[in-house]
């Protein structure tokens, strides 16, 4: 399973925003692009052409990077969600919501989508009953997905739950906070899809 490895805090400087890539630590003073709002690198303070191409580009790095998408799978995303009927950006942000990890993580049961990540490929939840293992599955209407037996009461996940009690759940999930269990009722419309992402720069990007 590839996966990046390097140092998040890089990637929310590279963005000149936050990602919120490490959770609780983003809300914090130990924030990285509070401490240096600037690239990384040796020219991160030097001055940046802005062309069309590069504000196109980094309005991709940035939606690839918050969903903890490699380049690749991105790419295949954005394939299928041009083949599908409808509006393609609003297609890829649908595909990338639909992610097993990220509806763990919209469920508030991980603090991130990286710890999200993880604990699905250590086989903590089911779907419908069924052992997933794959942060990349993909979710549909009707789905239910719950913790193993085992799991119920793991630290990481309570502490997540405790932080973000005061968080709203998206109006397409139905969490069951007492007994962990997370229903999709349907899937997302642009509307209920907070990513601060524009999409279309995604679509003109790829259509060259």
């Amino acid at each position: 399973m590839a996966r990046y490895t390097g140092a998040v805090c890089k990637l929310c400087r590279r963005e000149r925003t936050k990602l919120f890539l490490k959770g609780a630590r983003c809300e914090s003073s130990k924030c990285a692009v509070d401490r240096k709002p600037y690239p990384p690198g040796e020219h991160g303070r030097g001055r940046i052409r802005e062309t069309q191409y590069l504000i196109q580009l980094r309005e991709k790095q940035r939606a690839r990077r918050i969903y903890g998408v490699l380049e690749r799978q991105f790419r295949n995303y954005y394939k299928e969600a041009a083949r599908q009927r409808g509006i393609t950006g609003e297609n890829l942000l649908r595909i990338l919501e639909s992610r097993l990890d990220n509806v763990v993580y919209r469920a508030s049961f991980a603090e991130s989508r990286a710890q999200a990540r993880q604990l699905v490929s250590h086989a903590h939840f089911r779907v419908n009953g069924k052992r997933v293992d794959v942060p990349s599955y993909r979710v549909r209407k009707g789905d239910e997905i719950t913790l193993r037996d085992r799991s119920k009461e793991l630290i990481v996940i309570q502490h997540a739950l405790d932080i973000s009690s005061e968080r709203a759940n998206p109006e397409w999930l139905d969490v069951n906070r007492g007994e962990k269990k997370i229903t999709v009722v349907d899937l997302p419309n642009r509307a209920q899809i907070d990513t601060q992402v524009q999409e279309q720069l995604i679509v003109e990007l790829y259509s060259k």
